[in-house]
């Protein structure tokens, strides 16, 4: 029988009598993360908008708690990473000294493993326990797949990164394997049983060794509280007041976390902005949020909508842009700042003019005092910067990029462009070897002998032809010539030998890459567009070759050190940054939202992405799209303005047509 825990509740402070109190709480918050920040009982959910100050809003709540004799262990304070908790925790300290330092804070993760090593031996867990990181459940994964005879190279089937995916997301969506293979892994259904059991299998080799992976952490968490009455109640009543950061982002599984924990007192205070909410493609549910009041029944509402980052304009934009999402807790963010810029919507011909136009603009706002580093470049998605990459180059604009590979990282880049250095240069002997290795039935010890014969003969391609597959690979050797004939020779336009070399190199790319080539295909189709305003290969493949050192800079170093380096990011991994100066490039439809956002749901998630993505500026803010794309389908296409700006008031964003005289190179 569990020990009987008494609870003592602590006298509350009125309010009003700030007395109580040394911080000086309604000289140092607005009216609403006051509200906040007061409230001591029960739910609350605090609906923080783009810059509105929730970082502080809770740091002063865990300084009030403590102020009003709340023992620091009985605070949790959960986030997303450690270093956020950490900051929050260091600020707290700052506010009522050592005490904060009692305050249990971290990710769920963490939490999780704590709670696991101390509890879970009452479901049979050791508490030494091994904890697998991606790479260790990939790698495990791959052991088991080729136990199984499911590695064989006469049959193809899933990669362990694609198999870890899959059986991931079904966790944080909270699925059954086969209905999640049906629902976001279509392509993978006629695998399906094998997954099954090789999943089963998984299970049961981690139960057999002491392992959890990532998401066992959440999930074994899950079950101990579920299961077992006395655990949940000890944790409840140890942990009084629960915060959470960033609640938009939390999946399935951790809401269920955070119900069980609070069933003792329901003192839950989440905070987040349901206008962010746009990692669903890592499990993310926007419904939490939205339900959290029905979880919560009673709970109080506090909206934070007073903005320290953005001048009233960008303000006015994305208020507009988020008004009018299908589903959304209303609010309209306003700002003290003084200033009359305008969010401009930028026309280019093409995608070179869009990236002219942007690499033009840097260097002005750079000669107007303004630091490369308070400049940013978003996109939809990785693939959409790779002209603007080259443009900045040529300029000697130093860049950073975050998320998503860059250009020539990529395999299929790779693949595609060694085929076009050997026309270029018969005797380039590693683009040879990438190229022999993608034809079936050649191995890497054949395509290095085939190699020597080949560059050391007078026509390389000519002993290409003469070269003798065996089995299988004949044929495709036959293919390769063949090509080569065709995009060999003088005078060819790049964009032309790129289109014969994708037909041939296609249906290679879809066997090589049999789990995500679609996704694969969306990049060439990009890279193919690249090639337009070329009319020399070697110039074009001397483009291609300034490549980024691995630390992720644009090529190009600073000639001084306190210029910093203008920042290239996906939107997904510019989520809580800010730039006095922000580029949204490809903001036209078919591009934002993507060709693969179709559902409702996915459109108005594209939607809070356009959001968050104005959201991430101080003073200037640039959305820009080509009239004129190129679509691999359809070739050249008149462009539009993405859908989510098709009716947003001229006033609130005025537009500019580029015209070719406007930003010559």
């Amino acid at each position: 029988m569990a020990d009987k825990v008494i609870y003592l509740r602590e006298p509350q402070a009125s309010p009003q009598d700030e007395r109580n109190f040394k911080i000086k709480y309604a000289e140092l918050l607005n009216p609403a993360q006051l509200e906040a920040v007061r409230h001591r009982e029960g739910p609350l959910l605090v609906i923080a908008g783009a810059g509105s100050g929730k970082t502080r809003t809770l740091i002063y709540r865990v300084a009030r708690l403590i102020e009003s004799g709340v023992p620091p262990g009985a605070i949790l304070l959960l986030t997303f990473t450690r270093r956020a908790a950490q900051e929050m925790l260091r600020r707290a300290e700052q506010l009522v000294g050592e005490r904060a330092g009692g305050v249990a804070g971290g990710t769920f993760h963490s939490f999780a493993n704590t709670v696991l090593r101390r509890h879970g031996n009452v479901m049979g867990l050791k508490p030494n326990f091994t904890i697998l990181d991606r790479a260790d459940m990939e790698d495990v994964v791959n052991l088991l797949r080729t136990r199984m005879g499911l590695a064989s190279r006469e049959r193809r089937f899933p990669k362990k990164s694609t198999l870890a995916e899959v059986i991931s997301m079904a966790r944080n969506k909270r699925r059954e394997l086969a209905e999640e293979i049906e629902i976001d892994f279509p392509h993978l259904i006629e695998h399906q049983a094998e997954i099954l059991g090789l999943a089963a299998k998984y299970e049961e080799y981690k139960r057999e060794r002491a392992l959890l992976d990532y998401d066992d952490l959440l999930y074994r968490l899950a079950e101990l509280l579920e299961q077992y009455r006395n655990v949940r109640e000890r944790l409840s009543q140890s942990y009084r007041y629960i915060m959470i950061d960033e609640y938009q982002d939390t999946n399935l599984i951790q809401a269920d976390l955070v119900r069980l924990l609070a069933m003792g007192h329901r003192n839950v205070m989440a905070v987040g902005d349901d206008a962010q909410s746009i990692y669903s493609f890592r499990g993310a549910n926007f419904r939490n949020i939205m339900d959290f009041p029905e979880l919560f029944p009673g709970a109080k509402i506090v909206k934070l909508e007073e903005n320290y980052r953005s001048l009233q304009g960008i303000l006015d934009l994305a208020n507009d842009l988020i008004s009018r999402a299908s589903e959304k807790y209303t609010k309209a963010l306003f700002t003290g700042r003084r200033g009359e810029f305008r969010p401009i919507l930028v026309r280019a011909q093409d995608e070179h003019m869009q990236s002219r136009f942007v690499a033009q603009r840097i260097l002005e706002l750079r000669e107007d005092g303004v630091e490369l580093n308070e400049i940013a470049v978003l996109f939809r998605s990785s693939f959409h910067s790779f002209d603007l990459e080259l443009e900045l180059q040529r300029r000697d604009i130093p860049f950073i990029k975050r998320g998503g590979f860059k250009f020539i990282e990529t395999a299929h880049i790779k693949d595609v462009l060694a085929h076009l250095r050997v026309i270029a240069n018969p005797t380039d002997a590693p683009s040879w070897l990438r190229v022999l290795m993608l034809v079936k039935g050649i191995g890497h010890r054949t395509a290095e002998r085939s190699i020597e014969s080949i560059v050391t003969a007078e026509n390389p391609f000519h002993a290409l032809a003469m070269l003798g597959g065996r089995g299988g690979s004949q044929s495709g050797l036959t293919r390769l010539s063949a090509l080569f004939a065709a995009i060999g020779g003088e005078g060819r336009r790049p964009a032309d030998q790129l289109a014969a070399t994708l037909e041939y190199y296609l249906p290679v790319m879809r066997e090589a890459y049999p789990d995500d080539h679609p996704k694969r295909e969306r990049d060439l189709e990009h890279f193919q567009n690249l090639t337009q305003r070329y009319r020399s290969l070697e110039a074009m493949l001397a483009d291609m070759a300034l490549e980024p050192p691995s630390d992720s800079l644009g090529g190009v170093l600073a000639t001084e050190e306190e210029e910093g380096y203008v920042t290239l990011s996906t939107i997904h991994s510019a989520k809580g940054l800010e730039w006095k100066v922000v580029f949204l490039i490809w903001a036209a439809d078919g591009r934002f939202p993507g060709p693969m956002s179709m559902g409702a749901e996915e459109i108005e998630e594209e939607r809070r992405l356009m959001y968050v993505a104005s959201t991430r500026a101080r003073d200037e803010l640039y959305l820009s799209y080509p009239i004129y794309m190129f679509d691999r389908t359809f070739g050249h296409v008149m462009g539009r303005a993405s859908r989510f700006l098709e009716d947003v008031p001229p006033e609130l964003l005025p537009t500019a047509t580029l015209q070719e005289a406007d930003h010559g190179d």
